[in-house]
């Protein structure tokens, strides 16, 4: 309670002091940003459960209309990213996340209020949807302080961890939202909130006592130089790939089952449990592997590893696009074997684009960490313009990703207001996968020295004298 909560000097890339202590002071706050992080996802991806208790006949809204919901707080939150990356290196960490934490309580009292209102318009409900995406952009903001506290060589498992358990968030918050609907059907949405009301407070509370402002120098100047890096639209369209994907069908997951179920003949009430009870799977299984993601691309280096998973990802969204097809050639309504098969696909591209996630993001450190090295200036001032760089292109990548999110809703939402099925949105993203596969080998794995240059910076620093240990007390 006595600390000052606030760190002038810090360099993470000192093995000695890493080992007596600071790795301790890193680890305090990694853990109270996943906490916050976590909560923060599930408010973002509180619209894509409200909508299973949100039955036509009582508030009259099409499925295409409660895709607009989630296509709006993606929104939202991926415009909010930079202003949420430029905050929390403004304010410090303890301080903007406990703010980000405290500003999350008007979107959820929100929803309660129009949950109890059927008959307001759908203005209303896309405005508390749009307030929800301060929760997405307080992901960006997370994951910019993880990258200023943890050396290069750990970064991609750090990384990895607080994005997997922040993404979690949306599936736990589907789990909470289906066990509301087994035990109380569609007529008490209210306790979704209710738990979250309490869960802000106390990662607020958490943040507030255990975490640190750390100094990280002038944010605006990163940003705007980071814009003028080649690289910096490289990455952020891969991460469009794999982030844009996970998020995008974790708001509309729920939604392309419901229809689906319903066109396979169930009612309405049927295909909204039957919905909620399979997508939480997709969520959590992209969620895990986002962790995995990182660490493998630690290990055989985010090039690679990004490659492999494009490569994956344009066979199964291939197979996908090929299951809605024979769905659309095939009289009558939807069979058991066709369902299975939507199922399996999209989880299968739920895994892919989680550990894409984690390659992407353990490039990005090392692509700017090997820039660095080309610059005449100090070791001191390189360090430095390395870390803010990265945090600001983390920021910059997260913001892109997450509009790819859209994308993925606003495709949905068009594809079946057009023909009535998903079959040309599933075609379009077959299209993007491939885009992605071919820039990614060209500019990161076929350039054998850039292939070099980032498994060069991914290697751990050498060990300095005891003497130069500057520990952080």
């Amino acid at each position: 309670m006595g600390r000052a909560h606030r760190i002038s000097d810090w360099n993470p890339e000192d093995v000695v002091a890493w080992e007596a202590g600071n790795q301790q002071i890193a680890r305090r706050n990694l853990l109270c940003m996943m906490a916050a992080d976590h909560v923060a996802f599930s408010i973002w991806a509180l619209w894509s459960v409200m909508v299973l208790f949100m039955p036509e006949s009582v508030y009259g809204f099409s499925a295409a209309d409660k895709l607009l919901l989630g296509a709006t707080a993606t929104l939202t939150g991926a415009c909010l990213r930079i202003p949420y990356t430029l905050g929390i290196v403004t304010f410090g960490g303890r301080n903007w996340t406990t703010f980000a934490a405290l500003v999350l309580l008007i979107p959820t009292v929100g929803t309660i209020v129009l949950l109890a209102n059927p008959a307001l318009p759908l203005w209303t409900y896309v405005v508390c949807a749009a307030l929800t995406g301060c929760g997405g952009a307080n992901y960006a903001a997370s994951l910019t302080n993880v990258n200023a506290f943890y050396p290069l060589r750990l970064k991609g498992s750090a990384l990895g961890i607080v994005a997997g358990i922040g993404n979690l968030g949306v599936a736990i918050v589907q789990v909470v939202g289906l066990l509301v609907l087994a035990v109380a059907g569609n007529r008490q949405p209210y306790w979704v909130c209710a738990i979250y009301l309490v869960l802000l407070a106390v990662v607020a509370v958490a943040a507030a006592l255990f975490m640190d402002n750390l100094e990280c120098g002038t944010p605006m100047n990163s940003m705007r130089m980071i814009m003028f890096e080649r690289d910096t639209w490289v990455l952020a369209l891969l991460y469009v790939g794999t982030f844009g994907t996970f998020i995008g069908f974790s708001f509309a997951f729920a939604q392309v089952l419901q229809i689906d179920f319903i066109a396979g003949g169930q009612s309405t009430a049927q295909a909204s449990l039957h919905a909620a009870e399979f997508a939480f799977i997709g969520p959590l299984l992209g969620a895990v592997a986002r962790i995995y993601g990182g660490r493998l691309a630690d290990r055989f280096g985010g090039n690679r590893v990004t490659l492999a998973v494009f490569t994956g990802m344009v066979a199964v969204a291939g197979a996908l696009a090929g299951v809605s097809t024979y769905d659309d050639h095939t009289p009558g309504l939807t069979t058991s074997a066709t369902m299975i098969g939507y199922v399996v696909v999209l989880l299968a591209l739920f895994i892919l684009a989680g550990l894409g996630k984690g390659s992407v993001f353990k490039m990005i450190p090392a692509v700017i960490e090997a820039r660095s090295h080309t610059l005449p200036i100090s070791d001191t001032e390189r360090r430095h313009w390395s870390r803010n760089m990265s945090g600001a292109l983390i920021g910059f990548a997260t913001a892109v990703g997450a509009l790819g999110g859209v994308g993925v809703n606003l495709a949905l939402r068009q594809s079946y207001r057009s023909t009535g099925a998903d079959t040309t949105a599933f075609w379009i993203f077959f299209v993007w996968y491939t885009v992605a596969a071919a820039v990614t080998w060209s500019m990161y794995v076929r350039r054998r020295a850039a292939s070099d240059l980032i498994e060069q910076a991914a290697r751990p620093a050498p060990v300095p004298p005891l003497a130069d240990a500057g520990l952080v007390r």
